[in-house]
């Protein structure tokens, strides 16, 4: 009859498959091949109109870097991407004065917020127009719904 390992051999072998994984964990997903990556100034021309980019694209899933502004209310369904880390919410006015350089992002449940100050990425459906939230009144110009999040 063998003899059991000791205590913390046994637990290091019991764990090194998940250590042996713990890179690929660790690691930003890639951005997948057939889902286009745009940066925020791509969406739109300088007068503001959307960009030629942003009306082929419209409807289909995009990927966008940049940084979550912090959300208006807890346990939210969007937020505002910012293209520069903000400690604060960038903009909740009218459509007249929407920057080029912020997106609202809607997805499907409620999300863990990020720090103000990490780059993620979000996937999801470009829709553009403006449209007002009926619970919040935030206008958005041109949104990403059905949004994924990941570190970038």
């Amino acid at each position: 009859m063998s003899k059991p390992l000791p205590p913390v051999r046994r637990d290091l072998l019991r764990a090194a498959p998940l250590l042996a994984a713990a890179p690929l964990l660790l690691r930003a997903p890639a951005a997948r091949a057939d889902v286009p990556t745009v940066r925020l100034r791509d969406l739109y021309e300088k007068d503001l109109s959307f960009s030629p980019f942003a009306r082929d694209h419209e409807g289909e899933r995009v990927r966008i870097e940049g940084f979550m502004a912090p959300p208006l209310k807890a346990e939210s369904t969007f937020f505002v991407l910012t293209n520069r880390p903000l400690a604060v919410c960038p903009f909740c006015e009218s459509e007249a004065e929407w920057p080029d350089d912020i997106l609202a992002v809607l997805t499907r449940r409620v999300f863990d917020v990020v720090p103000f100050n990490v780059k993620i990425a979000v996937s999801g459906r470009l829709s553009l127009g403006t449209r007002t939230d009926p619970e919040t009144g935030f206008v958005s110009r041109v949104r990403v719904e059905e949004a994924e999040i990941e570190r970038a």
